[in-house]
């Protein structure tokens, strides 16, 4: 008995030295249930996912870079081109994952008609996501912007309604509800605060440009990563996210 239990915990090492390991990194909320869900199909296939969650949009890149992380999944293509851009990382996209769509919400109106002329709304504060919720907000007739790529609040051409623009870090735009007209909030932020995406007074159509997508050093070459990211984007996965999430969040791939 003494000599099976030996042989039983030298194959049980073995099995654990010979398993491959990857700490791939997430936001809270949704990118974090999805990735725990895949981590359950790569054990499967011999490989152990450590789901590292962060609580902003910088240091996962940056963790990332860093090779304190091996993959992330949590930004949308635009938001990885400007962090390459501005903070000079060697990392780059390596496949869609999901698209968390971006929408307009109040606890005040109940229709984007009703917003009465001053109102504040709040919006993200980093360049990219900033942009995004400024054509939302033109695309529901509210402001009218300069012809750029990507429009900050100065790029605002017109404001009939005399709006207030405030801008705030995404993860904290759910709490400020209570003190704006109006917030454009990422999907992933509002269901980590509890709320109900399909109560968005405008949201973004399935046409989106900003599916997310995963992140990888740029000298990324392990079969295994390319392994994980095909179980992301399995039947499994796609229905899974079904689900779970009633169309707040789509498969982008």
């Amino acid at each position: 008995m003494k000599v099976f239990t030996a042989f039983a915990i030298f194959i049980l090492s073995l099995t654990h030295l010979n398993a491959l390991s990857l700490k791939i990194g997430v936001t809270a909320g949704p990118h974090a249930m999805i990735m725990e869900k895949v981590k359950e199909l790569a054990k499967g296939e011999g490989i152990d996912i450590q789901v590292v969650e962060f609580n902003d949009f910088i240091l996962p890149n940056e963790a990332l870079n860093n090779n304190e992380i091996d993959m992330n999944s949590y930004q949308h293509q635009p938001f990885l081109d400007e962090q390459v851009k501005s903070r000079g990382y060697k990392i780059k996209s390596a496949g869609k994952t999901v698209l968390m769509p971006l929408g307009i919400y109040s606890k005040t109106y109940k229709t984007i008609a009703d917003l009465k002329e001053k109102s504040k709304i709040a919006i993200p504060s980093d360049p990219t996501n900033g942009g995004r919720a400024l054509k939302l907000l033109e695309k529901e007739g509210l402001i009218k912007l300069k012809p750029v790529d990507n429009p900050s609040v100065l790029d605002i051409a017109e404001n009939a309604k005399q709006l207030t623009i405030i801008e705030i870090d995404a993860p904290q735009l759910p709490r400020t509800l209570d003190d704006v007209d109006a917030a454009v909030i990422n999907t992933d932020w509002v269901l980590l605060a509890g709320l109900d995406p399909h109560t968005a007074l405008a949201i973004e159509d399935k046409n989106s440009p900003y599916a997310n997508v995963f992140a990888i050093r740029d000298d990324e070459n392990r079969p295994e990563v390319e392994q994980v990211i095909k179980l992301y984007q399995s039947a499994q996965i796609k229905d899974f996210i079904k689900e779970k999430f009633k169309s707040a969040i789509l498969p982008a791939w």
